[in-house]
């Protein structure tokens, strides 16, 4: 039976230096992407939620703008103040990070993990943050894959790159790299450059992640779009 689930890398950030580990677990009860190998880039050492509202999330996330502001001074509060990720980092993130400390995920092929299946790169984190070969392994066999990326310029090859300004993707685009836009409207899309993601709600969800493979760096198709969420 093919491995489900593993540890594919722990040892220092690229982005920092700091301890990280990356998990991986394979799942089918993701309505949007389809069946998919999550992967969780962490903090090895400090609880995700922890680690946002101290800014040592920096290691895994590096400079995006979406991690929002330290609050050490406010003791109710959980994350970080004006947090606009999508992640949710009470649910799965930081349930996969407890399983980790309790010793439930053992050190795992990353090839073997990603053999035949569509591969999310980079679930939570940045996946800069962690050397270019454990990626490499891990799609070397791999169906397909999503990949995004904050850090410029990073894989283009393998990566979208996470734009957060109309200004900013069209610099990108003048670059000869592809974007993945978060945007208020419908009417915010750039027609002649971007489609909106077909898996949205606003689109009609009329493809999963796995099947669409728009996702995956550079190749000729337009950028894409969502409404943000």
């Amino acid at each position: 039976m093919q491995i489900k689930s593993g540890i594919i890398y722990k040892g220092a950030s690229l982005i920092d230096g700091n301890p990280i580990v990356v998990i991986a677990t394979f799942t089918n009860r993701n309505t949007k992407t389809g069946q998919v190998v999550q992967t969780y880039i962490l903090r090895e050492d400090i609880n995700p939620l922890e680690a946002s509202k101290t800014g040592a999330d920096y290691s895994i996330c590096g400079n995006c703008p979406m991690r929002g502001e330290i609050t050490t001074d406010d003791p109710k509060r959980k994350i970080a103040k004006n947090r606009k990720c999508y992640v949710n980092l009470g649910q799965g993130v930081l349930i996969v990070w407890k399983a980790y400390k309790r010793g439930v995920y053992k050190k795992q092929s990353a090839t073997e993990i990603g053999r035949g299946r569509f591969v999310r790169v980079g679930t939570y984190g940045d996946p800069a943050a962690v050397p270019p070969q454990v990626w490499d392994d891990l799609l070397n066999e791999c169906n397909t894959w999503t990949a995004y990326t904050h850090q410029k310029p990073w894989r283009p090859d393998l990566a979208m790159q996470s734009a957060d300004s109309y200004k900013e993707s069209r610099n990108h685009w003048k670059n000869g790299r592809r974007t993945f836009r978060v945007i208020q409207n419908l009417s915010d899309i750039d027609k002649k450059n971007e489609i909106l993601c077909p898996a949205s709600k606003e689109a009609g969800r009329r493809v999963q992640c796995v099947s669409c493979q728009l996702c995956k760096g550079s190749t000729q198709a337009k950028s894409i779009a969502i409404v943000q969420h």
